[in-house]
């Protein structure tokens, strides 16, 4: 069937634009974006929109984080013929121009969580390597994926207070991904949930410095075996420098005792000429990211589910009560991250996941934890 999109000169694919070129119900394309505060803990934001072809859906969350609390507020409803329009219930993102300007809003009241904030770059985005993952001889995750590091300006309200945001006091980071990931509902879940135990050992490392900005991403096996390796150094545009690759990271994380959450970690680095580069990371805050953003099997919610036309919800979670922080040692958590580099010192999100046996660390199971 014709597209309003097939006017235009932009196919991948022998189809029309209303087709994207998988049957894979899993098939998604979204934006995330952070809010990173400079030096103290009270608040963080991430929010996000999807569209899900093959699900004829759509959806978007904003979570703000205040202390001990989250907020959110998450809207879904069918998918439209209008896909240059990022927009479901309050939430709406408004591209000003691609890869430079990106407006946020989120409506509410005085009281609710609502934002209105321009994000712009401070380096060139990045584009990460192609991220595939696999449970068994299924592909679960075939994404690609480009980074965006930059600063905001705007403003942010939630549980009765307000931040502006600037350039001087905040970073914001920005995810673009599309591809196939576990969206809408649940497969049957067969022989590989059954022979194969849950497994995860994760990093996404996006950081802000004065001069520069820096990205590590790493995934591995089990066994310590790397499944996916990306390391780099950004410059401002205006410099003329290109992206320089820092080698094979290797990453000494600080678990709380008790637990797998970070504390801080010490990122080991190389440049061409074989210098070596550390980063030293210290965590301020933490947002688990399957309370209420929909991520890693959030019981409430998760995208790309149909919950009807016109959903949207309000809710605050409490991280302290015993119910919800006891699914938080099963999500990837976005930490904020002070890094100091030399004499730089930037900030930028802490993103880790430990979930299973990972030999390099030491977790023999799925309930193992630091000493």
């Amino acid at each position: 069937m014709a597209h309003p999109l097939d006017e235009y000169p932009i196919h991948q694919v022998p189809l029309s634009m209303a087709y994207v070129g998988t049957t894979d119900k899993d098939f998604y394309d979204r934006n995330i974006f952070h809010v990173i505060p400079h030096g103290h803990t009270d608040m963080q934001v991430i929010t996000g929109f999807g569209v899900y072809p093959n699900l004829g859906t759509r959806d978007a969350y904003c979570c703000v984080r205040v202390g001990t609390q989250q907020h959110v507020v998450r809207a879904s409803d069918a998918m439209d013929d209008d896909r240059m329009r990022m927009e479901v219930g309050p939430i709406r993102i408004e591209v000003i121009e691609p890869l430079k300007r990106v407006r946020v809003v989120c409506e509410g009241g005085p009281d609710d969580v609502s934002c209105d904030m321009e994000w712009t770059p401070a380096v060139p985005v990045h584009d990460e390597l192609h991220h595939i993952m696999r449970q068994g001889t299924r592909a679960i995750l075939d994404a690609s994926r480009f980074l965006g590091i930059g600063r905001w300006t705007g403003v942010v309200r939630a549980g009765g207070q307000q931040w502006d945001l600037d350039h001087e006091h905040f970073t914001g980071t920005r995810d673009r991904s599309w591809g196939i990931r576990p969206v809408g509902e649940s497969q049957p879940p067969g022989r590989w949930a059954a022979e194969i135990e849950p497994k995860l050992h994760w990093f996404w490392i996006p950081l802000r410095f004065d001069d520069f900005a820096t990205v590590v991403i790493l995934q591995e096996e089990s066994s310590g075996h790397r499944t996916l390796n990306d390391a780099v150094r950004m410059w401002p545009e205006s410099s003329g420098r290109p992206v320089e690759q820092l080698g094979w990271p290797q990453i000494d994380v600080r678990y709380r005792s008790g637990t797998r959450m970070p504390e801080g970690a010490t990122i080991h680095l190389v440049d061409r000429a074989r210098q070596p580069i550390t980063i030293d990371v210290e965590v301020l805050g933490s947002m688990p990211l399957n309370v209420g953003c929909g991520y890693g099997g959030d019981p409430d919610w998760g995208h790309g589910q149909w919950r009807g036309r016109d959903y949207c919800e309000r809710v605050t979670y409490d991280l302290t009560d015993p119910a919800v922080a006891g699914r938080i040692p099963f999500s990837v958590v976005d930490h904020i991250a002070r890094a100091r580099c030399g004499d730089q010192v930037g900030y930028g999100i802490f993103e880790h996941g430990s979930i299973g046996r990972h030999d390099p660390t030491g977790f023999a199971d799925l309930f193992s934890v630091a000493p």
